[in-house]
């Protein structure tokens, strides 16, 4: 299933003051050959009936509970609880609470506000913040499997096959969008299970005009069968190598009804529910 990439984007920003990123234009401009796009196809064919099948591609909303914890200079920092509310194809609400503050982040395509219960403020997001949020959309599983890409124009190649531990082997998708910008999926090969996903963007220096390239990387573990759909219930997130967090999943529900005003800005605080 989808993971909230903004479980850690969002709170990464807040926990050790990660820069705001900016966009990625990287360069994959060759032509792909038919044989290598049709064995994408079907690695992305095999990734969904791994997952469930037709009941995957029945869900419609997702509800998400756990934990999600830092990582700073290889040491893991306090959990903080979240609640995540996921509405396809692209409505999201997350709710943090962490010693007794509740914070609030709802999405609904290219709008967004958010909820700061330490400073009782409501506001719409910030762009960098809406972009976060399209970024994490653009780079889901969902997004692969369900083929929303298809709509911006990607285009797929088979990248091959990779080492991912002791005698095990990923292959690997890789999504290109027509800006430049790509992410690559690894799927088990033996167990066609999404493994991991891995894109590199531009993130601007703190205090500075200038910008670095930096290689993300989420690696999906602990799959859980919930009434016939396969979940990862453990996400850990890289940049560069380094580990930066973990979310780590208590439960999981689909198809539960989200009512529309979930994901509506509150007139004001004391309308926020």
């Amino acid at each position: 299933m989808k993971i909230s990439k903004r479980l850690f984007q969002f709170l990464m920003l807040l926990a050790v003051g990660c820069s705001v990123p900016v966009s990625l234009a990287a360069q994959d401009a060759k032509p792909t050959p038919p044989a290598q796009t049709e064995k994408a196809e079907e690695i992305i064919k095999r990734g969904i009936e791994a997952l469930g099948g037709t009941a995957y591609l029945n869900v419609q909303s997702v509800v998400g509970r756990g934990f999600f914890t830092a990582y700073q200079d290889g040491v893991s920092q306090l959990p903080t609880r979240f609640l995540d509310y996921l509405a396809f194809p692209d409505k999201e609400r997350t709710e943090f609470f962490n010693l007794g503050i509740r914070v609030v982040q709802t999405n609904t395509g290219a709008t967004g506000w958010l909820y700061d219960g330490a400073t009782k403020s409501l506001h719409d997001q910030k762009p960098a913040q809406i972009e976060d949020f399209k970024r994490s959309m653009r780079t889901s599983v969902e997004n692969l499997l369900r083929g929303w890409w298809r709509k911006e124009g990607g285009t797929l190649r088979y990248a091959g096959r990779r080492e991912a531990g002791l005698a095990r082997r990923n292959e690997t998708v890789r999504l290109t969008y027509p800006d430049g910008f790509w992410i690559e999926y690894e799927f088990g090969a033996k167990d066609g299970l999404p493994a991991k996903v891995i894109y590199k963007r531009d993130r601007r220096l703190e205090d500075s005009e200038e910008t670095e390239e930096i290689t993300e990387e989420d690696r999906l573990a602990k799959p859980v069968n919930i009434d016939g759909v396969i979940a990862a219930y453990v996400v850990d997130h890289f940049i560069n190598g380094i580990q930066t967090s973990r979310i780590n999943y208590e439960s999981i529900e689909f198809n539960r009804p989200l009512a529309a005003s979930l994901f509506a800005k509150p007139e004001n605080i004391k309308a926020l529910k």
